[in-house]
């Protein structure tokens, strides 16, 4: 089975979706921070404070790789993965893209934790509704090319693993 590979911003519910989808679909979940994380021996943040976002992408790089090279898996990307064509490009030949979106009050209300989130945390100077707003505005071209697009805004998680299922079905006709 090609992989399932769950795209978008921060706080669209990918991790929380990915895991019920997974079990219900009976792939493995594959988390790429979680991933990265464990690789490296240190947090995302940490890895941003101490080494610098390029050095985490080329991390995210290698973890796509890695990913992309294997099937059956349900994928939880970072939010920024997308940024570079060549991860897009190894996750669409190994999978089928599925965006999550959400408004910018409810992205609000899941990223309201600061410290966890480096990229947003740094962009935010103050004013989190401006920073996510504009990371959004960069980024939602990025995510349009999904395969499947599911907004996640007032749905529960497994609302929205139900709805990916359902959408499967039809994509695989």
């Amino acid at each position: 089975m090609k992989n399932v590979v769950l795209i978008g911003f921060m706080g669209t519910g990918k991790t929380s979706v990915g895991r019920l989808l997974a079990s219900r679909l009976g792939c493995a979940f594959h988390d790429l921070d979680h991933k990265i994380e464990e690789r490296c021996g240190m947090s995302i943040p940490a890895m941003f404070r101490e080494h610098g976002e390029p050095y985490f992408r080329a991390r995210e790089k290698e973890a796509v790789r890695a990913a992309a090279g294997r099937t059956n898996l349900v994928i939880a990307t970072g939010g920024g993965t997308v940024k570079d064509a060549e991860n897009v490009a190894m996750l669409q030949r190994s999978g089928i893209l599925v965006a999550l979106t959400a408004d910018v009050d409810t992205i609000l209300q899941r990223t309201a934790a600061r410290g966890t989130r480096p990229v947003l945390d740094h962009a935010d100077a103050g004013d989190r509704r401006a920073a996510v707003t504009k990371l959004l505005e960069v980024r939602r071209p990025l995510y349009e090319d999904a395969d499947i697009t599911v907004d996640t805004g007032g749905r529960s998680p497994l609302e929205v693993a139900e709805h990916i299922m359902q959408a499967l079905r039809i994509w695989r006709k």
